[in-house]
């Protein structure tokens, strides 16, 4: 097990690593589909021999992490990810033909995906394997050299995916950056060809204020509060039963967990007792529970606990649901899944990502008004529909703005390889997974072939006094 250290790198050892990248990108031109799949696959390998290491390694970062939720999560969902690049990379690498404009026929034209060059990609910690290396993959598979800088909130995965890294690629085609805040804002201040980052709104807009010094484009991965809108007519077991799991997986440290609930009025206390029930069934104990995760860090833990409080202050009713009433000890980071009743704008819990195993359910009185409700605020990364009425559901995804949406169910969108995941507004910009990755990885390069003959001799002095009147006729075709 590697040792729960970060390393730092200094300014001057970052630029060099990216100039040797960028030096070695630069001679040896792109990779053909023949080196990225191999590299791929040797990626795949080192990861199925490794599972049970990075498994020990997260669970060392967490204090107690779920064993299945890693598996699932983190090592299933990264090989399947790398699987279905492998199987459709060599077609989303062939070239685009694209229709040529008649007055320059014989000519054709195209689009060819192009490697950027070196990609920057920073990680988080919330699920510290598969957002490092599902996003590392994608930008192999579209030919780019890679700096990683893992979350230092991770340090044991991140010194794990480090040695693996190292003994696959050499550090000019993949480079492991471990270290702190102070090494991340180095790092997202590098002239990197595109940068990658996952994490908060906050920091969000920091990488982005420094990428723009260098020009350089940015995919933002960022959070939010994902609503679950329960509608009038919805199946409100079936709703109950995957809200509950969802805030729960990860004890709610995932960044399109259903963040809030908004549920009829006449139907709030039914709903919150089934939430109950769900959570009471399924970890019927806390502490010694290896199926319930702790909470990554203290300054974590305090802040969620910060918001109960703040929550209880204010009005709110607040139910732990800890079945056999154990002392949950700080020192594990062990929250009790936690419901929120009564809640109201002006509390903290209701204003900033709760990023844990808390869920306020909000009352409305009607659907137009649980829709102003969610429009009113930033755009979430994410939003949950239930109800069975076609027509109702396709009437709220039509009346807000979100980076992706699951009706009767939460959070598995993103589990799909052929679907593209992102944010909108705050909640991030730009898109990955599968071919929406390759493309967002790559540069689509316009290119022009000229025939002969051609009607160029139309379009250079001198003029013809015949092309005026050509110019006039194609002007009333539009």
């Amino acid at each position: 097990m590697p040792e729960k250290t970060v390393e730092r790198a200094p300014e001057k050892e970052l630029a060099s690593a990216l100039f040797a990248q960028r030096q070695a990108f630069l001679e040896d031109g792109e990779p053909c589909c023949e080196v990225r799949l191999a590299d791929l696959s040797r990626l795949a390998s080192k990861i199925a021999e490794k599972c049970d290491d990075i498994a020990d390694a997260m669970n060392a970062d967490f204090g107690n992490r779920s064993r299945h939720e890693s598996y699932v999560a983190e090592l299933y969902t990264t090989l399947a990810g790398i699987r279905h690049i492998k199987k459709n990379l060599a077609s989303w690498m062939k070239p685009e033909n694209r229709p040529v404009n008649k007055v320059f026929l014989p000519a054709k034209a195209g689009v060819r995906y192009r490697a950027r060059g070196v990609a920057g990609i920073i990680s988080p910690w919330n699920y510290p394997f598969y957002l490092a290396i599902m996003p590392l993959a994608t930008a192999l598979a579209a030919g780019n050299r890679v700096m990683l800088k893992p979350s230092e909130e991770a340090p044991a995965t991140a010194a794990l995916m480090k040695e693996m890294l190292s003994e696959i690629f050499p550090p000019e085609r993949v480079c492991t950056v471990c270290g702190g805040p102070e090494v991340g804002a180095a790092f997202s201040a590098l002239a990197f060809d595109i940068l990658l980052f996952t994490g908060s709104t906050t920091v969000g807009r920091h990488i982005m204020t420094a990428a723009a010094q260098n020009l350089t484009p940015v995919i933002l991965e960022l959070g939010g509060k994902s609503p679950a809108l329960v509608g009038p007519s919805a199946d409100l077991s079936l709703a109950a039963d995957r809200v509950a799991l969802g805030k729960a997986f990860n004890a709610g440290q995932t960044c399109v967990a259903p963040d809030y609930a908004l549920v009829p009025r006449a139907r709030v206390d039914a709903f919150a007792e089934k939430v109950a029930a769900v959570w009471r069934k399924s970890y019927p104990a806390l502490a010694d529970n290896p199926d319930y995760t702790s909470i990554i860090s203290q300054r974590h833990f305090e802040r969620i606990n910060g918001l109960l409080d703040d929550a209880k202050q204010k009005g709110a009713r607040i139910q732990h649901i800890n079945p056999t009433n154990e002392t949950l000890y700080p020192s594990r980071r062990k929250i009790a899944p936690t419901l929120v009743l009564d809640p109201t704008p002006e509390m903290r819990v209701m204003q900033e990502e709760i990023f844990g195993p808390v869920l306020p359910v909000v009352p409305y009185d009607d659907l137009s008004q649980a829709v102003a409700f969610i429009n009113q605020r930033p755009r979430p990364l994410a939003l949950y529909v239930f109800d069975n009425d076609r027509k109702l559901v396709e009437g709220i995804l039509s009346k807000t703005v979100s980076g992706g949406a699951c009706v009767n169910d939460v959070m598995l969108h993103v589990a799909q390889d052929e679907l593209p995941f992102g944010g909108v507004g705050e909640s991030g910009m730009g898109q990955y997974h599968g071919r929406e990755g390759f493309e967002a990885f790559s540069h689509k390069q316009a290119v022009f072939w000229q025939k002969t003959p051609n009607t160029q001799g139309f379009l250079r002095p001198p003029y013809p006094r015949s092309l005026m009147a050509i110019l006039r006729m194609l002007l009333r075709w539009g």
